[in-house]
């Protein structure tokens, strides 16, 4: 039966790796992997591709990972995640008024109140990217989800408006061509970071999805069920690599290793006894490393990008408690330790590790359900939201294609659980609810603004 459903690739092309993944719905609509992929980036720097060529090597590379994984997998066209320094947003108010004031308000007035908005300045060489929808307003009416078959003379909305560079998206474009594909869409990161790792609650409750990548972090704010705020702020994981590499005097491949296997983002959390061996170079001593100093270097750039954090819920006045849900901490930079500590310090706001596994089949290995792979699991996701809504065409694939074993878990022996003893109480939670339409809130599809501009060249 899930042979009928098509086979849906993300490809996340990030500062610090590049990753493939190939999905299919099972008849639970769950994910199974059927293909997976990743390998190092070097022609990314902040989410931007500048070099092109490497950029199109490591995307061939991670392909060919990808084949390695599942050979019969025939990947044509992707789903691209954009990020990087060039995304802004900024806040608009729109109204208009209405001609047929006897009828009730129809979508074709919503729409035009919408594209009115791409008429909104901006700086020269900026492209609008979304135009998304917050709260509507009928005559002296205020906060309405959804005006349709409302009845007044003035409808207005305020609006989040997300632009980017159109070199920037240009050359994502071109390196995706140039790598044999076919870009089906271009989606924001943040926020399919936010489908893979939200759950319908989440929306309702209010929760600030903080995506810490490479180059990097991706910030998402959810409030009452509406986008409030998106942003991406110029710091993240390999800034905390450089600093530990020019505050320890270390090459980077060091300072990156002692990051994962010894970093922590509590200095009061690090052993004031314990210290790390490094090797010398060319004959020179061996160096010893303070685990503390190593967690106070690491603490210091986390709570700069935790501040940017802080300092984006003030401005959408959701800084003081008001998210029920918290901070969702994702992206590869959120498996540091002793994290979720310093992030409820700094904001003052409960949080959690988003995992992208709520949308896994059950059967797919570890590695997979990793907060590193959540943008590409959510861009898999949004192409779904395409299929299942018609946005687009997709050609099914009929031929059998299964998940390989190499993707597959080993088998958990359950009776463990049971075993260890009567004073152990067993709460079992009711599965958390998926999100229903999220995509649906914004705008179909990003890679048609550059259909009429497109030039031959590319």
């Amino acid at each position: 039966m899930n042979n009928e459903q098509p086979i849906i690739v993300g490809l996340d092309i990030g500062t610090t790796k590049i990753a493939v993944i190939a999905g299919r719905k099972n008849e639970f609509g769950k994910l199974e992997i059927l293909g997976f992929g990743r390998a190092n980036s070097n022609g990314v720097k902040h989410g931007q591709v500048l070099n092109i060529d490497e950029t199109i090597k490591a995307i061939r590379q991670a392909l060919d990972a990808c084949y390695s994984s599942n050979p019969d997998l025939v990947i044509n066209e992707v789903y691209v995640g954009i990020a990087g320094h060039h995304i802004k947003s900024l806040q608009t108010r729109g109204d208009i008024v209405r001609q047929e004031t006897e009828n009730e308000i129809a979508q074709k007035e919503i729409d035009q109140l919408i594209a009115d908005q791409y008429k909104t300045y901006i700086p020269a060489g900026d492209q609008i990217i979304d135009v998304i929808p917050q709260e509507f307003t009928v005559d002296n009416f205020q906060n309405i989800q959804d005006p349709i078959g409302y009845s007044g003379v003035k409808v207005g909305a305020n609006f989040h408006i997300i632009t980017g560079d159109k070199n920037a998206i240009r050359n994502i474009k071109r390196s995706v061509e140039k790598s044999e594909l076919f870009t089906k869409d271009l989606v924001l990161q943040p926020l399919a970071s936010a489908a893979a790792v939200m759950a319908q609650e989440d929306l309702e409750a209010g929760v600030a999805i903080v995506d810490i990548g490479g180059g990097t972090t991706d910030l998402a704010i959810f409030y009452e069920g509406i986008l409030k705020h998106t942003a991406v702020i110029p710091f993240a994981g390999e800034n905390i690599t450089n600093d530990i590499k020019t505050g320890l005097g270390v090459l980077k491949t060091q300072a990156e290793q002692m990051k994962v296997q010894f970093g922590s983002a509590l200095a009061n959390e690090a052993k004031a006894n314990a210290y790390i061996t490094i090797p010398g170079l060319r004959g020179m001593p061996p160096k010893e490393i303070s685990v503390k100093n190593l967690a106070h270097i690491i603490q210091a750039r986390m709570s700069e990008i935790l501040d940017f954090v802080s300092y984006h819920l003030k401005q959408v006045g959701l800084d003081n408690k008001m998210l029920n849900g918290g901070i969702i901490l994702t992206g590869g930079g959120s498996q540091l330790k002793h994290l979720i500590q310093l992030t409820e310090y700094v904001t003052g706001l409960n949080a959690r590790i988003g995992l992208p596994n709520e949308h896994l089949a059950p059967n797919h290995i570890d590695e997979l359900a990793k907060p590193t792979y959540a943008t590409c699991l959510g861009l898999i996701l949004k192409g779904y939201d395409d299929f299942e809504h018609n946005r687009k065409q997709f050609e099914t694939s009929f031929r059998k294609v299964e998940v390989p074993e190499g993707l597959k878990a080993e088998d958990l022996q359950e009776e463990e659980m049971e075993e260890m003893g009567s004073g152990i109480t067993v709460v079992k939670t009711a599965p958390r609810k998926g999100i229903s339409n999220f995509w649906g809130k914004f705008k179909n599809s990003l890679i048609d603004i550059f259909k009429e501009e497109e030039d031959s060249q590319f």
